[in-house]
């Protein structure tokens, strides 16, 4: 065999990944538990995808849900709670030829970390975003959550919730530069990978709700939605997403819904009996704030030594005369 052809056949075999080598820790979830089903998709995206593990990052917060980094063989950064946008953002930055994911929860998302929320779909950064929505807090043991119903009894609302529940949808498509809104449910698992590939294709924040149950808390909560494919709206369009035959048979509730229409898209959004799945909003002209700031320029240890003193000379107190003041 010739050395050029050896060489072809060996970088052809280099570049194909299956799906062992995404796969991580075992993961300690609950069986049932909808991010099971999330993390199966996303090994699946990363295959079909062909992602090298060593140029992809996943970053999340605290949660159930921000357990994922450590179930994908890839690079990751489980941070702190409320602060996996900022770090995400940060990755981006440092390095925008990464492809990176951020797994958050409704109470990382929308609770501590909100204000980080609306100003990352603000930046529009190329970043892909799954919310892990199971509506409570799962991990510290069945308090209220911002998207938990209306009336919920928990450990924090033992007389029943007060407030109506934050809808993830709704706010995102509200916020300027927002230019992509999908939604899904764990228990379709063909149309939860759709969407999350979608969602990964679009160059800019992909922002996908997933509705998630969370068997050990609160078991019966989308029970109604899992014996009645009527209560589940399918989005489909040539712009968004097409069933497949056995899928347009089961869930025959269907909208065409043109993804390019914001102001469709925040009245399908704000529906929640039938619960809609697909992509609500999709706008690929919006730019991403890596490009507007020129992101990923060269940075040479000389170059980051001489940055890190400038910003020490702002807090250094110089006796007077000093020759190595620097200038005003």
């Amino acid at each position: 065999m010739g050395s050029a052809l050896s060489q072809s056949i060996f970088k052809l075999h280099e570049q194909h990944h299956s799906l062992e080598d995404y796969q991580g820790g075992v993961p300690r979830w609950c069986s049932g538990c909808g991010d099971n089903a999330i993390l199966a998709a996303v090994q699946r995206l990363c295959r079909d995808e062909n992602l090298a593990p060593e140029r992809t990052v996943f970053v999340s917060g605290i949660g159930c849900s921000s357990r994922f980094p450590h179930y994908m063989k890839t690079y990751g950064f489980h941070g702190i709670h409320g602060r996996a946008f900022p770090i995400a953002e940060g990755v981006k930055m440092a390095r925008p030829d990464l492809s990176v994911f951020v797994n958050t929860g409704d109470g990382d998302c929308c609770s501590i970390g909100s204000a980080h929320w609306i100003h990352a779909i603000r930046y529009n950064m190329n970043l892909t975003v799954i919310l892990h929505d199971n509506e409570v807090y799962g991990l510290t043991k069945k308090q209220a959550s911002p998207t938990s119903p209306l009336g919920l009894k928990s450990n924090t609302t033992p007389r029943g919730s007060v407030l109506a529940p934050l809808n993830p949808l709704t706010v995102t498509l509200g916020v300027q530069n927002a230019s992509f809104v999908a939604q899904a449910v764990d228990w379709i698992p063909e149309v939860l990978y759709d969407v999350i590939r979608r969602a990964y294709q679009h160059r800019g924040f992909s922002f996908v709700r997933v509705v998630q149950r969370c068997p050990e808390w609160l078991p019966k909560l989308f029970e109604p939605w899992l014996q009645d494919p009527g209560k589940t709206l399918m989005l489909t369009h040539p712009k968004g997403l097409t069933l497949s035959a056995d899928a347009s048979r089961i869930y025959p509730n269907q909208r065409e819904h043109d993804p390019a229409d914001i102001h469709q898209a925040r009245e399908i959004a704000s529906c929640t009996d039938p619960i809609p799945v697909g992509i609500l909003y999709h706008d690929p002209s919006v730019p991403c704030y890596e490009d507007l700031r020129g992101a990923g320029a060269p940075r040479t240890p000389e170059g980051i030594r001489a940055g890190l003193e400038r910003e020490f000379d702002k807090f250094t107190i110089w006796p007077e005369g000093d020759p190595s003041r620097p200038a005003a």
